[in-house]
């Protein structure tokens, strides 16, 4: 059987992706984001690091910088890994959090929640006067 090779369509569409690349490949420097209603969670694999060789920093109150050094200058840390992230909008910087169990680095940062504007019913006066109305 043969097929037509003007109108033929070429090989990569006929089979399924995951024929083609069989197994999943994350890159080395993944970080997973996670939003919640009350934060935003970043989580990175980082396997055979020390704790005292990551630095979680944030920068110019805009980005949150993930990153391995080293602990002093004779040393060099077991991994090379640094990634920057830009901080969505309303989060609180104060409440930032970072915990490393079992190779995984977690970090934490809170969504900051404003509070509306609110009057209280019992504060208004008994008089109070209509200025507009809206439409």
């Amino acid at each position: 059987m043969e097929f037509p090779t003007s109108n033929s369509l070429p090989w990569q569409y006929c089979i399924s992706s995951h024929l083609l690349f069989p197994y999943n490949f994350t890159p080395q420097n993944y970080v997973h984001w996670t939003e919640t209603p009350q934060s935003h969670i970043f989580s990175a694999d980082i396997p055979g690091v020390r704790k005292e060789e990551l630095r979680v920093e944030v920068e110019d109150s805009r980005y949150l910088i993930i990153r391995t050094e080293a602990v002093d200058e004779s040393t060099e840390p077991a991994r090379k890994f640094e990634r920057k992230f830009r901080l969505p909008g309303r989060v609180d910087l104060d409440g930032i959090s970072a915990k490393y169990e079992d190779g995984v680095l977690t970090v934490t940062v809170p969504r900051s929640i404003r509070r509306g504007f609110y009057i209280d019913p019992a504060d208004v006066s008994e008089n109070l006067e209509v200025l507009a109305r809206a439409a």
